[in-house]
């Protein structure tokens, strides 16, 4: 199996030293949010926890109990700010390689304020 190892280098890692200036939607001690630059919906938001997990994967192996129940806290926070907690939105979570992820900080993508659809076509 192949873990990720974690840059200082990457891009979200950038933004939280404050290297790259980002205004953020909501912050707290062990999270950030803040809108993605490529919206895939009305809402499409970002939610970093503040601590150097490569993934979902990483933080549910190795964070305290403390930043994981933040992390949480935080997406719930944010679907309330944003006024998508009552109409739905979803959530994803790209986990290494077969996923596609792309920045090797752990990331969730907030999507809603619209009918977002099925999540696959089925034939």
């Amino acid at each position: 199996m192949t873990v990720p190892v974690y840059s200082d280098d990457n891009i979200f890692a950038k933004i939280l030293r404050g290297e790259i200036p980002k205004d953020y939607f909501y912050e707290d001690d062990y999270s950030v949010v803040f809108e993605d630059i490529h919206p895939q919906a009305k809402v499409h938001l970002l939610i970093l926890p503040k601590g150097k997990y490569t993934d979902i994967q990483d933080l549910l192996e190795n964070a305290t109990d403390a930043e994981r129940i933040g992390f949480f806290d935080a997406i719930k926070i944010a679907a309330e700010k944003a006024g998508i907690n009552e109409t739905g939105y979803r959530l994803i979570f790209n986990c290494r390689k077969d996923s596609n992820q792309d920045v090797p900080h752990l990331h969730a993508h907030m999507i809603g304020g619209e009918d977002l659809g099925p999540l696959q076509n089925r034939k």
